[in-house]
């Protein structure tokens, strides 16, 4: 890039209703980093939360990224300007008794994050340049490069819930993380059933694999045990609306578990009948980002096909437009997954 050129722009998010396109410095990268261009980043559900963003406001967000490497820090090795990458949002040391216990995402000896991708370039801290980036397959393009770290954290969730073939698992929710959801399990030989309050997506769990699609306003709980000739196995949250947590808590199986992949905002209360899951043996787990091990299977399972995301892209936008894209998956209803792209769309 033009070494006179110093600046960038980047939408930086002040509140959901308050998303400015700004200039902001651009500096080289130093001697461990990697300065790399923008070429799609995703809107991710948890970027329109804002009880979960505002303590940090105002700030620039985006961590589903795909990207070219422009300039590299002399102590890089391993890449060349020109390469195609992805970056992790944040990392694991891989040493400390977490990590060594396999929670990764709950690792506290590395602090540094991504700088947010809703911008022209990203300058890549050290850390992320030796343990989050990874080289992109020729079959994974920058778009579907923004799929990378949330289908790595639907991979987390199920190892997590102990998926298996034949078993019958309730995806509640069919947003883009639920789509990928009955995708993966549907993939690992489960058996589905998938829920929404909006018939379109309900359309698309089916398309893309689940064997039953219900409407969230019925009677969950008894159908799918009709369906399935028993409670689920495994029942995976992937909206926080308090009734879809009940229905959690009616459907799900003695032995099984119960996945909170969303949660309901900080002010709601959340109970369970702790006496009837104490001696069913129910499990309630949670499930929060990804770690290595889920990243590189992510990529795996993209670069050879096995989960489908080109349908999944309902809008591509100019980064002037983040405001809108900010729009479009806070209203839930045309969206699935909403890209931004810096620069104009990929070649």
């Amino acid at each position: 890039m033009n070494s006179q050129n110093r600046t960038m722009r980047a939408a930086v998010w002040y509140s959901n209703s308050d998303i400015r396109i700004e200039e902001q410095p651009l500096r080289s990268p130093g001697e461990h980093e990697m300065l790399v261009k923008v070429m799609a980043c995703g809107i991710c559900g948890s970027d329109v939360v804002e009880w979960y963003r505002l303590p940090r406001a105002p700030l620039v967000q985006g961590h589903e990224l795909g990207a070219k490497v422009v300039e590299l820090g002399p102590a890089v090795t391993g890449y060349t300007p020109g390469d195609r990458v992805f970056i992790a949002p944040k990392v694991a040391c891989l040493e400390c008794d977490y990590c060594r216990g396999g929670h990764y995402p709950q690792c506290t000896t590395i602090k540094e994050r991504l700088p947010g991708a809703f911008a022209e370039y990203v300058l890549v801290p050290e850390t992320l340049v030796s343990l989050g980036t990874r080289l992109l397959p020729d079959a994974i393009s920058y778009e579907h490069a923004t799929f990378i770290e949330p289908l790595a954290c639907v991979v987390r969730s199920q190892h997590i819930a102990g998926l298996a073939t034949g078993r019958n698992v309730l995806i509640l929710g069919c947003g883009m993380s639920g789509l990928l959801q009955v995708q993966l399990a549907k993939n690992r030989g489960c058996r589905v059933a998938a829920t929404d309050i909006d018939p379109a997506k309900l359309d698309r769990a089916s398309s893309l694999g689940a064997d039953l699609v219900l409407p969230a306003n019925g009677d969950v709980p008894q159908q799918v045990e009709q369906y399935f000739g028993k409670k689920a196995d495994a029942v995976i949250l992937c909206t926080g609306a308090l009734p879809a947590v009940e229905q959690a808590w009616a459907t799900v199986d003695k032995g099984g578990a119960v996945v909170f992949f969303a949660v309901p905002g900080p002010d709601k209360s959340v109970t369970f009948p702790v006496n009837t899951f104490w001696t069913s043996e129910i499990r309630i787990l949670t499930s929060y980002y990804c770690g290595p091990p889920d990243i590189d299977e992510s990529i795996r399972l993209l670069a050879g096909g096995e989960i489908e995301v080109a349908s999944l892209i309902t809008h591509r936008l100019p980064l002037v437009d983040s405001a809108e894209g900010f729009r479009l998956v806070l209203e839930g209803k045309e969206a699935i997954k909403v890209i931004i792209e810096p620069h104009g769309k990929p070649a």
